[in-house]
């Protein structure tokens, strides 16, 4: 997903916007992923989601057919564009995405 977001949108925005799974669930045909993309500003949200939604469906559906290569079988996947003000700069939003942080504990002083 996050391939698809680099490609399809402009050189800035995919550096604002960050993908967590909601749902994997395998034991239903087809097995359904649900994600939510994360982006700082609302401005960048209607730019995710295009002019009648476009932009996120062109995304999606890029994005699951890689999906669906990879595990060699249909998948549903679902979307959503949410706003997480300044995600890239709050440890606790980048922890909750799955960054890893440098332990402030180890950082070396100049």
């Amino acid at each position: 997903m996050r391939e698809q977001l680099f490609l399809n949108l402009g050189q800035e925005i995919p550096y604002s916007c960050a993908i967590e799974i909601e749902r994997f669930d395998e034991q239903v045909k087809p097995p359904r992923i649900e994600a939510t993309i994360y982006v700082e500003r609302d401005s960048q949200k209607g730019m995710v989601i295009g002019k009648a939604g476009q932009k996120i469906k062109e995304i999606g559906q890029a994005a699951r057919a890689e999906i669906e290569e990879f595990l060699d079988s249909q998948v549903f996947l679902g979307l959503k564009v949410k706003v997480l003000k300044d995600w890239s700069r709050d440890d606790e939003a980048l922890k909750r995405l799955g960054y890893n942080l440098p332990d402030p504990r180890k950082r070396r002083s100049s």
